[in-house]
């Protein structure tokens, strides 16, 4: 039988290399890899990263095609937890706190997980701050009596009105007007209480998938049955040759 497949990228950077054993690390999504991954007999998939923009996005029918193939599907992170509080109703797993966030409606623009980040070649290093994470780091900032709760706003705020494309550590310092001291202060202790949500939750994604944890999900596979439009009939074609 294959291994579990794993499509990350800059949600995994810098996480301990045994997380990835006995499991098939594939770059980022894009459209027609879920579909590939299921014409190639994976029965596993994870899916924490995936491409958007100038590369089109996996494609909701592809995760549909997968689940009624009887395939188990997971997602966190990134743009696994988007997909998997979007396609939750039909059966697959979100694992983690950013997919609960989504699922339950408390989150709900897709940029709040958006990251540019560098090439394979470079390990997918993220390049800039994921909203996600801006949050969470500043509320550990906040609650370790690192800064005030007055810099905790104006920094909450720079972080959310900044382009995820943008959104740096020293841009965000740069927005909020606070002084050269706070800001130095700032930079100075982050390694302390900096926070990585989407790295916790794909690192929740990553030991399930190693260890085959049974998760409670909603399975309504009984329930509905993919229509195989032109479109789907298309992508077929294109990836898997039929």
């Amino acid at each position: 039988m294959l291994k579990p497949v794993v499509f990350a990228g800059p949600s995994v950077h810098g996480l301990a290399g045994d997380l990835f054993d006995d499991l098939d690390v594939f770059p980022p999504a894009a459209r027609g890899d879920i579909l590939r991954a299921v014409g190639q007999g994976r029965r596993v998939i994870g899916l924490i990263d995936g491409y958007f923009n100038s590369t089109p996005s996996v494609w909701h029918k592809e995760i549909l095609f997968a689940l009624q193939e009887g395939c188990r599907v997971y997602g966190a992170a990134s743009m696994g937890a988007l997909r998997a509080a979007e396609c939750f109703p039909f059966g697959m797993v979100g694992i983690g706190a950013i997919f609960a966030d989504y699922q339950a409606g408390r989150r709900q623009s897709d940029a709040d997980v958006a990251v540019s980040h560098a090439p394979a070649e470079l390990g997918y290093c993220p390049l800039t701050l994921a909203l996600v994470d801006a949050e969470a780091t500043l509320s550990a900032a906040l609650k370790g009596g690192f800064i005030a709760e007055s810099a905790h706003d104006a920094l909450l705020n720079a972080a959310t009105g900044l382009h995820f494309s943008t959104r740096t550590w020293v841009r965000v310092l740069s927005e909020t007007g606070l002084s050269e001291a706070e800001s130095a202060h700032f930079l100075k202790c982050l390694p302390e209480f900096e926070q990585s949500l989407k790295r916790q939750d794909a690192q929740k994604l990553l030991t399930n998938l190693k260890e085959n944890i049974e998760i409670e999900t909603h399975d309504g596979q009984d329930s509905w049955k993919i229509q195989n439009t032109l479109f789907l009939k298309s992508l077929e074609k294109e990836v898997l040759g039929r």
